[in-house]
């Protein structure tokens, strides 16, 4: 069974962005971008909610022909090669090669992961995260604290409601500024 990994970034208050949305916080360096690509290795199938969707179908299509970054250059044609699937009860037409889920999320995930190959990488959101760590279907949860408070915005994990006991497998700190915390659910 392929695993869904989530792949977060927080500020130090528990926040996903602030609280006008912005997302202009994160502290990356070439050991975090070092680590994604290491991730995105063993992953052949991005997952996203809307909201996030929305961010990055508006920017990783063309991003490598606007900007002269490394990880950029990367991650861009990967991006544009890799299925994608976003969970949504309300977009219809996503574009970019992308399938849209979202009305039975359970069967649907569990679908997902029955598949032959790769991982599966969640990236950032809130809600599609709750939802899937409400229905025991993310593995693997790799949550990168960075050197902020933000006082308010989307928190993480709103609207799970119920306990979830998790097992620390991992810790690391990249480029001196962020702490990836790395942990699997109890149960699993």
């Amino acid at each position: 069974m392929r695993k869904l990994i989530y792949w977060v970034h927080t500020s130090t208050d528990g926040f996903v962005s602030g609280p006008n949305g912005e997302f202009d916080w994160p502290a990356v360096g070439p050991e975090l971008f070092g680590h994604s690509d290491e991730i995105n290795e063993g992953v052949d199938t991005l997952l996203y909610g809307r909201v996030v969707w929305e961010v990055m179908s508006a920017f990783w299509p063309t991003a490598d022909e606007q900007i002269d970054d490394p990880h950029v250059k990367r991650f861009a044609p990967f991006w544009r090669k890799t299925p994608k699937v976003v969970i949504s009860r309300s977009l219809e037409n996503p574009g970019w090669d992308a399938e849209v889920i979202g009305r039975d999320l359970a069967a649907e995930i569990t679908e997902l992961k029955n598949q032959a190959g790769g991982d599966i990488l969640l990236t950032g959101g809130a809600g599609a995260a709750s939802a899937l760590t409400e229905l025991g279907l993310i593995d693997d949860y790799r949550v990168v604290v960075h050197p902020v408070v933000l006082g308010g915005g989307q928190q993480l994990f709103t609207g799970t409601k119920d306990r979830v006991n998790l097992e620390l497998v991992e810790t690391r700190v990249f480029d001196g500024k962020t702490v990836m915390l790395r942990y699997r659910r109890k149960d699993a």
